[in-house]
């Protein structure tokens, strides 16, 4: 895992954001991680390919928010995910990270031990959910 910092968007990783944010939300978004000193933008390489993203805002102290998180459907289901949440956690010592989600990534962060609670509809004719995980 290595932070991202470039100026510009790497075709691959804007192909892997525009899974996790709207195409027109995409330099918005990038921007704000190179920018901004709460924010933190890490890819995940194999074979010198950004295969997978994870993007956090710090909330306070030990405490973060997953802003984006995507692996690329190729190499979906091999952990890749839960790799990405748990480098950021020992990296940055979280005791607690939150994440908002819609039905589609629940289990996912179920499965990551996130607790989830349901925030309704937000959105016409889509729920969404908060997820937590907390440590000691």
């Amino acid at each position: 895992m290595k932070e991202i910092k470039s100026e510009s968007i790497q075709p691959n990783l804007r192909k892997l954001l525009c899974f996790a944010t709207s195409e027109k939300n995409i330099e918005r978004e990038y921007e704000l991680y190179i920018q901004s000193p709460v924010r933190e933008l890490y890819g995940y390489d194999i074979k010198d390919e950004v295969v997978g993203c994870i993007g956090i805002e710090y909330s306070g102290p030990k405490r973060c928010e997953i802003k984006h998180i995507v692996v690329s459907p190729n190499h979906r289901g091999e952990g890749i995910g839960s790799k990405m949440i748990s480098f950021i956690k020992d990296k940055h010592s979280l005791s607690f990270v939150s994440a908002e989600t819609d039905i589609d990534a629940v289990n996912f962060y179920r499965n990551c031990g996130f607790k989830i609670t349901s925030l309704g509809e937000k959105y016409p004719g889509v729920e969404r959910f908060q997820c937590i995980l907390e440590s000691k």
